[in-house]
């Protein structure tokens, strides 16, 4: 993890990398704070976002082979009210999301998430917490649940050069300026390859 300073005191970027994800997915308190961390590292919702999504919105793709998960207002960024989108919804995650639903019997229309923004903030806050303490890593205590998109991003544009315009259409950004401080931080593994390819292994 790379941390950055932000211009308030004592709050930083989490530039996480996929093992601090699963740091956190092992420090979770249950299935339910679980499905918090991956939803906004592996599938990009904002913290607002995760109490919208409901079981009917988990959708298959025509292909059979996919699948999308339908964010009913996004983040208002034109003055024209926030937009629906079509989230990327990775197998594992839909897998999850499945046997959770099933568990703890949540209705088609009702949140999967049942918790508020504030609730969704506390519990990563939390979870951080506990991976400080059983990593002893204290950068941990500083993670947001913004820093889980920020590695939604960073993994999809520098680790996995997905286009540009696809990131944007299902992390829904609307422009090039927003996302472009996620392709200006290279991970560590992509300035190994570099300098590797460059032959200074």
């Amino acid at each position: 993890m790379r941390l950055e300073q932000t211009q308030a005191e004592d709050q930083f970027k989490c530039w996480l990398t996929d093992d601090d994800l699963d740091e956190l997915r092992r420090a979770a308190g249950s299935i339910r704070d679980d499905l918090v961390i991956q939803l906004g590292g592996f599938v990009g919702l904002r913290a607002f976002e995760i109490p919208q999504v409901c079981p009917k919105h988990v959708k298959r793709t025509p292909d059979g082979d996919h699948f999308r998960l339908r964010v009913p207002e996004g983040k208002d960024t034109t003055s024209s009210g926030g937009k629906p989108r079509d989230a990327y919804l990775p197998r594992e995650v839909e897998g999850d999301i499945h046997r959770y639903v099933r568990s703890e019997d949540v209705g088609r229309h009702e949140p999967i998430v049942d918790l508020s923004e504030s609730g969704i903030r506390a519990v990563v806050k939390r979870t951080a917490d506990r991976a400080a303490d059983a990593t002893g890593d204290e950068d941990f205590r500083y993670v947001s649940s913004h820093d889980l998109r920020r590695r939604f991003a960073q993994r999809l544009l520098v680790d996995k050069q997905v286009n540009p315009r696809v990131v944007m259409q299902v992390g829904g950004w609307d422009s090039f300026q927003a996302i472009e401080p996620y392709l200006n931080a290279p991970t560590p593994d992509v300035v190994n390859a570099a300098f590797e390819e460059a032959g200074f292994a």
